[in-house]
């Protein structure tokens, strides 16, 4: 399955080391007869490019670091507060993530433009102070099994909720928040819909700039910016791989 699975990205890797002419030659050959990386300098002296994929980055780790916060609040609040009506706001946000995203593009545009947001980076920033159902869902399941003593002793030194959540709680939620980091990265990062609706231009972002439509598609520099692409989440994946595999754990994400 590793291999099948892993096909997609070699065959990508494969045509990106090819010369215009091999590619027009051999398209389907599934190695490059003569190795070179000249496309990959290409693309990293395509200035617009590089901006585009700064401006992506950007938006991409801002937007995840405010939801992965607003979550967490929202997560702790459901694990630890008891108060009227706790249980059934939980069922809401659990139904929540049955409902398509998608389908709700529309109406966000609607707003987004009675607002004068269009055209901006606000549609964004406002889905992530927004935070996620799925989100939640982790961080409660995390918080569940969260030790109240820490809480308690914390009570006990005179620390208000807050200041407990934001001293004791996030310091010690790195295997759940790590979880949550790379999913709302890859979300942003990936996304080329968003962008096609609330941007005027949709290759400032880096997601619509890969799609049909954008520069120099179907050429081995093209393919070799594919791979600076998803070059990213990877990396990004395996420097916090650890931290994923213990929030799939703590959470019951794995079960």
């Amino acid at each position: 399955m590793v291999a099948i699975m892993s096909l997609p990205i070699l065959l990508l890797v494969s045509y990106s080391l090819k010369t215009d002419q091999e590619y027009l030659a051999h398209p389907f050959t599934p190695y490059p007869l003569n190795l070179q990386f000249f496309n990959y300098l290409g693309i990293l002296q395509y200035s617009p490019f590089l901006v585009t994929m700064g401006r992506t980055f950007a938006l991409s780790i801002t937007t995840a670091a405010i939801t992965c916060f607003t979550s967490a609040m929202a997560g702790y609040g459901f694990a630890r507060f008891r108060v009227p009506g706790n249980r059934r706001l939980f069922q809401l946000v659990i139904a929540l993530l049955i409902v398509p995203s998608i389908i709700l593009l529309i109406p966000q545009f609607v707003v987004y433009s009675k607002l004068d947001l269009v055209n901006t980076y606000w549609p964004w920033y406002l889905v992530a102070m927004g935070a996620n159902p799925l989100y939640i869902f982790m961080y409660r399941q995390f918080y569940l099994g969260f030790p109240k003593e820490l809480e308690e002793a914390a009570e006990m030194d005179g620390c208000t909720s807050l200041r407990t959540f934001l001293g004791i709680i996030i310091p010690n939620s790195k295997p759940v928040m790590a979880t949550v980091l790379i999913f709302a990265f890859a979300a942003v990062w990936g996304d080329y819909i968003m962008p096609t609706m609330f941007l005027n231009d949709p290759t400032k972002l880096l997601g619509s700039w890969m799609v049909p439509g954008g520069p120099r598609q179907g050429d081995p520099i093209f393919y070799a910016a594919t791979v600076l692409y998803i070059l990213p989440v990877i990396v990004f994946f395996f420097f916090i791989q650890k931290q994923i595999q213990k929030g799939w754990i703590f959470t019951g994400i794995s079960g």
